[in-house]
Formats: C-alpha cells, sequence, structure tokens
C-alpha cells in the first residue's frame, strides 16, 4: 500500500508519528493510500526549519520572487493533465472540475507575479522640517495555512502563493482526505526556485493543527473549511497572539424574480447547486423563486435538468457531470439530512436515495435531489449539506425573499436572477452577504478582487487573495526620518507638530 509522507525542506519524507489516515478512492470506496499524520514534535520540528529558513528569502528582492511565481505558472501549466488525474482519483470530481480547480489558484500565483507592486510602501517628502515619512511592508516569517479536502491545489495556492510573494516562509496543513496534490505543488514551487524550507507540507490531524494554533513561530494562520473548526481556530488562535483569517460555512441562495429568464436561471441552478456534487462553498443551495407562478414554472424547468444528470466516476470522461463525494460518512450525512427533510415535511420533487452506479456499488456516489415547499426552520434549509441536494423555498414578495438571504448565520455568496436593474441594484446594496451575483450564479471573485463571506461564513478582517492577501501576510512598518541640518531647537517637552 502506499504511503504518503510530508515535504520537510525541499524533499518528500516519511512520517515518523506511527500514525495514518486512509485515503480512499471515491469512485470504488477502496482504500489506496495511508498518509502519514504529524505529532507535535513533527510539526514544531518544521516550523523551526521554516523559521531559520525565511530571514534569506525574505530579504530577497520582491523582482527575484516573483520571477519564482512566475516560473511556477508554467511548470502548473505543464504539469496541468497529471495534477487533474491525481486530484481527481482522490477528491473524486471530474476531470473538467479539477483542471478548474487548479486554474483558479494559478490565477492568484499570477497575480503574486506582481509582488513588487503590491509591496510599495508609501512616501511624504518634507512631512515637517526636514523630515520626511515613509512605511515599507515586511513579511510576518513564518505563516500556516490549514486547507480543505474541496479543493485540494486552488486553496492552498490561495494561501501559500501570496505568503511566499511577501517573503514567508509557509507551512501548509491540506487535507488528509486528498493529500496528494498540495506535495505535487511543493515539488513544482522547489522546481520554479524556491529555497528548500520556506515551504513545508505537513499532512495530519487535529494534533498537527493544534501544534499550529500554539507555536509561537508561526505569525499568521490561514484557515477553510467547517463554521465550528473556523471559530475554534480563529479563537485559539488569536488568544495566542496570531494574525487569523477562517471562512467557515455557506448556505448561498439564489432568488429568482418573475421577470428571469426561466432557462437561464435553471442552467445555472443545475451547474451551481449539482457541480462538484455540491461540495462547494459557493455552490447555491436554496432557489427561492419570487410568487408560485415563478416557482412553479422553475420547478418544470429544473426537474428534467436534475433527471438527466449524469453521474459516474472521473474516468469516465466529459460523459459525466459529476462524481462521488468525499468520503462514506460525507455519503451518510447527506442522505441523514435528506431523510429529515422528507421527515420534516418538504415535498421531494427529485428523489436520488435510491442511486446506484452498476459496477461502482461500493463508491461514493449521491443522486441528485431537488426538494420544494422547503421552510426555514427545515434542517435542510438551516444546516450546510454539501452534497447534491437543492432546496426550494417559496417567497410571496421580492422583499420576503430578500429577508431569507438576509436572515441566514451564514453570508458567503448570494445571487438574484432578473432583468430589472434597479431590483438588481438595490439587491446588491442591501444585502448582509459577502458574495453577489447578477445573473451569475456562483460569484468568485476573479484573483485580483478578494473573495470573503460575511456573519458566520468568516472570521477575521481581511479576506482572500486580492489586495487583502498582501495586506494579511506583511506587517506595515511606518518610519519618520530626519537628518539635522543645522536645525538647533532644543529639548522638546510637548507633542511635536510637524507644521
Amino acid at each position: 500500500m502506499k504511503e504518503i509522507g510530508h515535504w520537510i525542506n525541499g524533499a518528500l519524507v516519511a512520517g515518523t508519528s506511527g500514525r495514518f489516515a486512509d485515503v480512499f478512492n471515491p469512485a470504488t470506496g477502496e482504500v489506496q493510500a495511508h498518509v502519514a499524520l504529524a505529532s507535535k514534535a513533527e510539526l514544531d520540528a518544521a516550523v523551526a526549519s521554516a523559521a531559520a529558513a525565511q530571514p534569506k528569502w525574505g530579504a530577497t528582492n520582491p523582482q527575484r520572487r516573483a520571477r519564482v511565481m512566475m516560473e511556477f505558472v508554467r511548470l502548473l501549466n505543464r504539469d496541468m493533465d497529471k495534477l487533474a488525474e491525481a486530484l481527481s482519483s482522490e477528491h473524486g470530481k471530474t476531470i473538467p472540475d479539477a483542471k478548474g480547480d487548479i486554474q483558479r489558484g494559478l490565477e492568484v500565483i499570477e497575480y503574486c507575479i506582481g509582488a513588487p507592486q503590491m509591496l510599495k510602501g508609501e512616501f511624504t517628502d518634507s512631512a515637517g522640517p526636514g523630515i520626511d515619512m515613509y512605511s515599507m511592508r515586511q513579511p510576518i516569517g513564518v505563516a500556516a495555512g490549514i486547507t480543505p479536502f474541496n479543493f485540494p491545489a486552488m486553496i492552498p495556492m490561495w494561501k501559500m502563493g501570496p505568503a511566499l510573494a511577501c517573503g514567508n516562509a509557509f507551512i501548509l496543513k491540506p487535507s488528509e482526505r486528498d493529500p496528494s496534490v498540495p506535495l505535487m505543488l511543493a515539488a513544482l514551487l522547489k522546481e520554479a526556485g524556491l529555497p528548500d524550507g520556506i515551504l513545508q507540507v505537513i499532512n495530519g490531524d487535529k494534533e498537527s493543527v493544534d501544534a499550529i494554533l500554539d507555536n509561537p513561530d508561526v505569525g499568521a494562520i490561514g484557515f477553510v473549511g467547517s463554521t465550528p473548526i473556523a471559530e475554534y481556530i480563529y479563537g485559539r488562535g488569536c488568544s495566542n497572539g496570531k494574525r487569523v483569517q477562517c471562512f467557515g460555512g455557506a448556505k448561498n441562495h439564489m432568488i429568482i424574480m418573475p421577470d428571469a429568464d426561466m432557462d437561464q436561471a435553471a442552467d445555472a441552478l443545475v451547474g451551481a447547486g449539482y457541480g462538484a456534487a455540491g461540495e462547494r462553498c459557493m455552490a447555491i443551495s436554496v432557489a427561492v423563486p419570487v410568487g408560485d407562478e415563478t416557482a412553479d414554472r422553475l420547478i418544470a424547468k429544473l426537474i428534467p435538468r436534475i433527471e438527466k444528470l449524469k453521474v459516474g466516476p472521473y474516468t469516465a470522461g466529459n460523459d459525466v457531470d459529476y462524481g462521488p463525494v468525499v468520503t462514506a460518512a460525507a455519503k451518510a450525512n447527506i442522505l441523514k439530512l435528506v431523510e429529515s427533510g422528507v421527515a420534516q415535511g418538504a415535498t421531494l420533487v427529485v428523489d436520488g436515495r435510491g442511486f446506484n452506479l452498476q459496477g461502482y456499488e461500493d463508491g461514493f456516489f449521491v443522486g441528485p435531489h431537488l426538494f420544494d415547499h422547503v421552510t426555514p426552520d427545515m434542517d435542510i434549509y438551516r444546516k450546510e449539506i454539501f452534497g447534491p441536494v437543492l432546496s426550494t423555498v417559496r417567497a410571496k414578495t421580492y422583499e420576503e425573499a430578500l429577508g431569507y438571504a438576509m436572515d441566514h448565520e451564514y453570508g458567503n455568496g448570494t445571487a438574484i436572477f432578473t432583468r430589472d436593474g434597479d431590483t438588481a441594484r438595490d439587491f446588491a446594496a442591501r444585502v448582509n452577504v459577502g458574495m453577489i451575483g447578477i445573473n451569475v450564479p456562483i460569484p468568485v471573485p476573479l484573483a485580483y478582487h478578494t473573495f470573503g463571506g460575511w456573519k458566520k461564513s468568516a472570521f477575521g478582517d481581511l479576506n482572500q487573495h486580492g489586495p487583502d492577501s498582501f495586506r494579511f501576510y506583511t506587517r506595515t512598518k511606518t518610519i519618520t526620518s530626519r537628518w539635522p541640518s543645522g536645525i538647533k531647537e532644543g529639548a522638546a517637552f510637548n507633542f511635536k507638530q510637524m507644521d
């Protein structure tokens, strides 16, 4: 059985803790590898090594660091097929979806090539008599990223790309469910010219996470995952004096107005709700049609589209719309929530509970589900399902529909489909959600804007990628400089006035 270790000081190394987790092939349910789970001692040693290597990297000029990012982009494009194959084999998503995962991470690395521009400080000449003021952005030192299973290429690159471009060393603790791609990314960065020790990839579980949170040499931590874990990491990390950004769960609503193009809205819902088997924090999981007539038209458009969805292994190529979920436990949780929806009175319009794929009976496949007449008190509305389940909540008015999105505890993303500019503009201005789509179902900003939700979807002051990432991974130092030129004022005992 294949054993997956860690990436330490520029090389793959075996784990020494003696603890391992299973890595499954989600399509067959078979264990395909064992991944080492690092001990606190292993994690602390990796951090110490990173801390020793960081000063030289931090002193390397930003343009040279940017050239490493530039070469990394070339290598990512060169190995796209190989990376996608590895990603799909452990996660289960289709090859086109895996390539999209890699591409959206690659775009952040492309943005990081602009590090020299992003790291420029400010300067004021003659702020006072003979006084100049300027600021500089300096790396934090050692930063860490704790990343989820659902985007094993994209989110590690969202975290480590800006951190490395800013001159930090970086500790990546990826999901133990699909660990191979992060290790492949580390090897490509070494090939691109990243010095040994600057990126360490440590596979592990809660023991490794707690070691990161408690290690005094780790100055900043980024996390993506569920809200309860986000709250835990944010609280413990901040109490230890670290800079922390945590992104949690989501329950993304899409409002469909009576004037919307119903075919466009239905296509958008199917893609956003069922793509990647619903294992996306930006998936649309709640459709909110305004008015019963709109709802009836929408459901009539959705049913045939959903019933035609092709579910299967990634090896089936372009004939598959989505693949299995990541583990048997994830499948069981999805089906448990589906059962709760039926028990609590929602109408199961498309029932995927009996889905079975011949030849892959032990795989973690979940058929598509569509609920109608869902109400806010139901578990399928309140909880993040993270599976191919779409809930329809009927609203009588636009204000009621807006209220559903605003009153939910999560505030990651939301969308509205309408032909009316006034309605769209009002929605964008008023809704208390971090990322808004207007006739766009998955409003993930491009790399040069920032990504982040509101409410219980995000904890911390700064978002992921874009300008915020360079702010998060640096500290600003401001210098007031004076070179005496015959000015003699004597001792000053009051607060100095610059004018």
